[in-house]
């Protein structure tokens, strides 16, 4: 994983927020596939595909920020 340190942490941020809330109207892609998943009808490829890509940025940022924390050493 020191490929994802060495990514720059401004990038993953503006990343995890663009695909987070795009397209803002009428639903960000994110909030309707995470319902969807929910609600049990997630099924058609491009769905799951679509889910995968549009939270990628945010569980990436969540891992850098987990590994930034845990090399400084915070307790």
């Amino acid at each position: 994983m020191s490929w994802l340190d060495r990514f720059p942490l401004l990038w993953l941020v503006v990343l995890a927020v663009w695909l987070g809330v795009a397209p803002i109207t009428p639903e960000p892609h994110l909030i309707e596939k995470l319902r969807m998943f929910w609600q049990g009808s997630l099924a058609r490829p491009i769905d799951i595909f679509d889910l995968f890509l549009h939270a990628t940025p945010l569980v990436l940022l969540g891992l850098r920020l987990w590994r930034l924390k845990a090399k400084r050493g915070s307790p």
